[in-house]
């Protein structure tokens, strides 16, 4: 059976003391492989992420890592955890260069930046050739290349990753996704959260749906994306576990 890398249990959060937006979610993330999590607007994605990353509260439930629980993990000791996050926006230093970037990311990486850089450099060559070039200018896909790169530079086992391909081409959107699936040829374990639901279906294992912050349906994301269950839900027609 494959081993559970990430798991959320009976998860209830959000922003305000006694108004949840996620209520009693459940999720489990399997090693080596692209977990994505799907679902209209104001369905609870965003929020879900960010609690498993520990920047959202939770007052019921538990987020475990490898079962160890991680629930009240202070966001900056994720990365001894080996969880790396990578949010929407901000995920850069704009006014830095991309050099500057990957050496404050390998800040602590201590003999092996250099190698460590060469390895980044080797694996986004688009950076490898915008060195000096600010990072506020480079194109939206170049980007998130970068903030995957700097999540990469601690050398996660999980990254947490939510909405790449927001605000990109089709062309920019497709190449974002399919860097984070070749991640786990690398061995490592990506969760993400994506709007762009068809390009994300095909390239992930495992697709969990959510709506009013609730769990509505999970499968194997081939599976899903030619089940019409999916489009009841995002047209409001169908909702599931709202009691």
């Amino acid at each position: 059976m494959p081993e559970i890398a990430l798991q959320a249990q009976r998860v209830t959060a959000g922003y305000v003391p006694d108004l949840p937006i996620l209520k009693d979610v459940n999720i489990a993330v399997q090693c080596m492989s692209v977990t994505v999590i799907v679902g209209p607007n104001g369905a609870g994605k965003s929020t879900l992420i960010k609690a498993i990353a520990g920047l959202v509260p939770l007052t019921e439930g538990q987020i475990l890592h490898h079962g160890e629980d991680i629930s009240h993990l202070r966001p900056d000791l994720m990365v001894k955890q080996g969880i790396a996050y990578v949010p929407q926006m901000d995920n850069i230093f704009r006014t830095l260069t991309v050099r500057q970037n990957l050496d404050l990311a390998l800040r602590n990486a201590g003999s092996e930046a250099a190698t460590r850089l060469d390895e980044l450099n080797t694996l986004f060559p688009v950076l490898r050739d915008k060195q000096d070039a600010k990072a506020g200018g480079l194109s939206g896909g170049q980007r998130q290349f970068l903030g995957v790169a700097l999540a990469l530079a601690t050398r996660p086992s999980i990254i947490l990753m939510d909405e790449p391909s927001a605000g990109l081409s089709p062309k920019a959107a497709q190449e974002v996704l399919e860097c984070a699936r070749s991640l786990t040829e690398q061995g490592v374990t990506i969760l993400l959260v994506e709007q762009n639901v068809k390009q994300a279906l095909r390239l992930a294992d495992h697709c969990y749906v959510l709506a009013e912050g609730r769990n509505q349906v999970d499968g194997p994301a081939a599976d899903l994306l030619a089940d019409p269950i999916l489009a009841k839900i995002y047209l409001g027609a169908t909702r599931m576990n709202v009691s």
